[in-house]
């Protein structure tokens, strides 16, 4: 399996894209800012998007990405998804207002977007991949995924707030590589709090979920461009001391578009 970051910042700015990974030519993980750095003979060659939830800095490609290919596609892209993240993006953004329905478009018997129902604890079997939807715990209704081959086993928490379920489901899987989100400084951990995301310190806190002897590299995601170093050096303190003074052995980076990964 190949994993391509197309983007992973929380925000843009110059060279700093929105969520968005390519998964081997075929599956887009989120549809961030980070998909314009696609030609279009690789966006022609997605056929499924998973989708974590339906925030504008998860989504904001797709409806541009869709109205690019469109035309020179012969079946609908599929885009899975929860129902609450479906009915969002069927009301606020594929509405005749905001965007074309697509769903309806160039004729209801054949679209060029199908939306396809997720719900957590399901596994999707795309073609020698199997992808399970994983709990996550977010301001809106939100996953993440663990995309699974007879390789490698990566993990994307999506974005999401202290959540006991996610560590007690990935302690069963033999991951291969960890992207986890944190978004916010500790100086913003109230923020983090509200907005359920996470900091530093509740970083921290998580990875003491993961089960004693496992051992896999953790990439550090959705950070906010004008933080990110003081969040990786919060990351990286606390990391050696842990919150409760103990010593940590986690293997923990910080993930850059661009970056491709073959597990």
């Amino acid at each position: 399996m190949k994993v391509r970051v197309l983007g992973c910042s929380g925000a843009i700015a110059k060279e700093c894209r929105t969520t968005s990974f390519l998964l081997d030519a075929d599956i887009l993980v989120d549809a961030g800012t980070g998909v314009g750095d696609l030609t279009l003979d690789e966006m022609l060659a997605i056929d499924h998007v998973l989708l974590t939830h339906s925030h504008l800095d998860h989504i904001a490609a797709l409806p541009l990405m869709l109205d690019a290919i469109a035309a020179q596609r012969t079946r609908p892209v599929q885009v899975h998804a929860l129902s609450g993240t479906i009915a969002a993006l069927r009301t606020h953004v594929f509405n005749d207002v905001i965007w074309p329905d697509f769903t309806r478009l160039p004729s209801v018997t054949a679209p060029f977007l199908r939306f396809v129902p997720i719900e957590t604890g399901q596994v999707l079997a795309l073609g020698d991949r199997r992808i399970e939807v994983l709990p996550a715990v977010h301001t809106v209704p939100a996953v993440g995924y663990a995309v699974m081959t007879a390789q490698a086993c990566w993990v994307f928490s999506g974005d999401t707030g202290p959540n006991a379920a996610f560590w007690q489901r990935i302690n069963q899987l033999d991951v291969s590589m960890l992207v986890i989100e944190t978004a916010f400084s500790s100086r913003e951990s109230q923020l983090a709090q509200t907005s359920q995301h996470l900091s530093p310190e509740v970083l921290a806190a998580e990875l003491d979920g993961i089960a004693p002897g496992r051992n896999y590299p953790i990439y550090i995601t959705h950070t906010k461009p004008a933080e990110t170093d003081l969040i990786m050096s919060e990351i990286r303190a606390l990391d050696v001391c842990g919150p409760s003074g103990s010593r940590r052995q986690h293997d923990i980076r910080w993930l850059r578009a661009g970056q491709e990964f073959d597990l």
